[in-house]
Parts: structure tokens; sequence; C-alpha cells
């Protein structure tokens, strides 16, 4: 095959994984689009004081977050990030707390009927309900807001850690024996990774879940953040500047899960390279 024909494949190659990646983009932004469009000029003639048009909303946006106040610093300094850390913090901790808690009682049988009562007690109590407990004991900080957080996550990546660790194939486990397997090396090659899709599962659960539960623990007690924000516009009758911190804070859920997408994809990759050959092998 001469040169200027592999050129030529290669051009084709190329053309069409553009034409492939341009229609998912297609796909991915019609439904956004379409749906700002219906609201745009669903409510441009609304006269309704409590929803406003989309213009008005929009018009209001960027001086409301990102403008200066009389000290030079935007809402989005004052309120979006403490809100940023706030989510990062308890949902680290979550992470930690629940897979480390999750292996554990998932590896052991005892363990696990032992406590299994005392695990669904708990998880059956609602964080939000939680929050005038928290500030009884830990005030109106940050460290109530990222306990709420943390507690709340925590729960759905402990519970598919667990179920993660007990689906193990037990001749994986006999293997790793047979290798003479140090503990750590065990849980690094083969627990870890084999009970990673549910670990992955549940903590795309816990971010949603850790959203939601920082925006209330700012509604209840706080002097800054998106909650807090969004609240106090509420109450000042500032209903295009608050629609606009709806608007931001599902702005801020869209990229925590591109944000989780691009992680958990790295991490399964060799389990989705698997389902491949799985479909490829049937």
């Amino acid at each position: 095959m001469t040169t200027s024909a592999l050129r030529t494949i290669a051009a084709r190659g190329r053309a069409h994984r553009g034409r492939g990646m341009l229609r998912r983009t297609l796909l991915v932004l019609a439904l956004p689009i379409l749906l700002i469009g219906l609201w745009w000029f669903g409510s441009a003639n609304s006269t309704n004081y409590l929803n406003p048009p989309l213009a008005t909303i929009v018009s209001e946006f960027w001086p409301t977050w990102f403008g200066g106040d009389s000290l030079g610093q935007s809402r989005f300094v004052q309120d979006v990030i403490p809100s940023f850390l706030r989510i990062v913090a308890g949902y680290a901790i979550a992470l930690v707390i629940g897979i480390a808690v999750g292996v554990l009682i998932g590896a052991s049988k005892r363990l696990r009927s032992t406590l299994e009562p005392v695990i669904e007690f708990f998880r059956s109590i609602p964080p939000p309900v939680l929050v005038p407990i928290f500030m009884l004991f830990m005030g109106i900080g940050d460290g109530m807001k990222i306990a709420v957080i943390a507690l709340g996550c925590v729960w759905p990546i402990l519970l598919n850690t667990v179920e993660g660790v007990r689906g193990l194939d037990p001749v994986l486990r006999d293997t790793a024996r047979s290798y003479r397997f140090t503990p750590v090396g065990t849980l690094r090659r083969l627990i870890l990774p084999g009970a990673s899709p549910h670990i992955v599962t549940g903590a795309r659960q816990a971010l949603s879940i850790g959203i939601i539960l920082m925006v209330i623990s700012e509604m209840f007690a706080a002097q800054d953040g998106l909650g807090f924000s969004i609240v106090q516009f509420q109450r000042s009758f500032a209903i295009p500047q608050m629609w606009g911190g709806v608007i931001l804070l599902g702005v801020l859920g869209v990229a925590f899960a591109l944000v989780f997408r691009v992680v958990s994809g790295a991490i399964l990759k060799w389990y989705y390279g698997y389902l491949h050959t799985q479909r490829g092998g049937a």
C-alpha cells in the first residue's frame, strides 16, 4: 500500500472520529439548549414577581455573583468557594471512613452480623434531622456543616463497599492466599480493585447527597455559602438573584459530576475493558 493511500485512510479515520465526537456533543447539548430556550421564550413576557423572565435573571447573574462589594470581594469568593471547600472536605472524610470501615465489615462475617443492626439504625436517620443536634454541640461553624455532609455521604459509600467486598470471588481469595499475598498486598491487588465498581456506585450516590446537605446545613445557620445566599435573597425579595443562586448551584453540581466521571472512568478503566471483552466473547 502506497504512502498516499495510507494518508488517505488516516485522514478518513480522523474525519470519522471528528464526526462522531461532534454527534455526541450535539446529543449532550440538545436537551439543555431546548430547556433553556423554552424557559427563555416562555418567561419572556412574564409579569409574575416570583417567576421573572430568564433574561432578567441572566442580566443580574454576573453583577450579583462576580461583581465586587465595597471591600472588592465578590459573592463567588465569599459564598461559593466556602461551599465548595465544605463539600470537598465532608465528601473526602466520608470516602476515607466509608471505604476503610466498609472493607473491615465486608471482610468479616462476624463483624458484619454484629454491626448490622447498629448500621441499619443510624442510616435510617435522615441527616438533616441531625443539624439542630450538631448545632448544639458544634456551633454554627464550618465544622458542623462538614460533619453533616460527611455523615450523610458515608452511608452509601460504606454499604456499597461492604457489598463489593462480600461479593468477591472466593477463588480469587484462595489464589491470593496461595501466592502468599500480604494483607496490604491483598487489599491493594484484590479487595480494592474487585470492590471498586460498588465503591464508585456508592460514591456517585454520596456526591448528590453531599450537595443537598451542603445547602441544607447552610440554610439552617450560616454566615456565608450558597444556601445562605439563596435564603437571604428570598427573604429580601431579590427573586432574580435567588434564581441565579439556584442556577449556580446546578452548575456546581454539573461540574462535580463531570469531574467524578473523569476520575471514576480512570479508576474503572480495567472494569470497562473487562465488560467489553465479555460482550465481544458473547
